[in-house]
């Protein structure tokens, strides 16, 4: 008589490897071949500019050369990881204006009300997005070199003022000093003296 049951199904020995989720939010910004003049013609090679942020008021920038380009790319990577800089927001967005200029680029970042989202292009908005910027507005003054307007937007970011420190009008009043020592006792009051006189002879 025939077996008529199905064989049993071959358990998979190798345990499944889910994919680690990336603690970073890595972007290429900019992929730029250059060149090298050496005595046999001209050496050619990769550059990078890479920006690196948690989403959570940090983020970096890194530029490297590589002989191709994904060596560049991991070059830069490991370059913007060691150089985080935290940015100080406010409800979603900047605390204030900012304007700041590097080389030839000129950056100019301000806040924006809830549901406005990144009013920003290229370079700009890849970083604040990574950064964790959700409403902002900003505007190229300068300069369109891709590596100086994000060292720019860098320094701008890293220069913002913390909403706690802000100087206001009730800041600057300075509270009344209050002293533990008891009030000294008023000296005891002298018996007045009255002056005689002698009568002109």
């Amino acid at each position: 008589m025939a077996n008529t049951q199905a064989p049993p199904e071959r358990r998979n020995r190798r345990p499944e490897i889910q994919p680690e989720e990336k603690q970073f939010d890595e972007r290429t910004l900019h992929i730029d071949r250059v060149a090298r003049v050496v005595k046999g013609g001209r050496r050619f090679r990769f550059r990078a500019l890479v920006v690196v942020g948690d989403k959570k008021h940090k983020v970096g920038i890194g530029t490297a050369k590589g002989a191709d380009v994904t060596a560049a790319v991991t070059k830069a990577t490991e370059v913007a990881k060691k150089s985080f800089v935290t940015v100080s927001l406010y409800k979603g967005t900047l605390p204030h204006d900012i304007e700041y200029k590097v080389s030839g680029a000129h950056i100019l970042l301000k806040p924006a009300s809830p549901g406005t989202g990144l009013i920003a292009g290229g370079v700009v908005r890849s970083i604040l997005e990574v950064a964790g910027v959700k409403n902002a507005l900003s505007k190229s003054l300068g300069s369109s070199n891709k590596t100086n307007t994000a060292y720019a937007t860098i320094a701008a970011l890293q220069s913002l003022v913390p909403a706690d420190k802000w100087v206001t009008a009730a800041s600057r009043k300075a509270p009344a000093k209050t002293t533990s020592q008891k009030p000294k006792a008023p000296a005891a009051a002298k018996p007045a003296t009255k002056k005689t006189t002698k009568a002109k002879a």
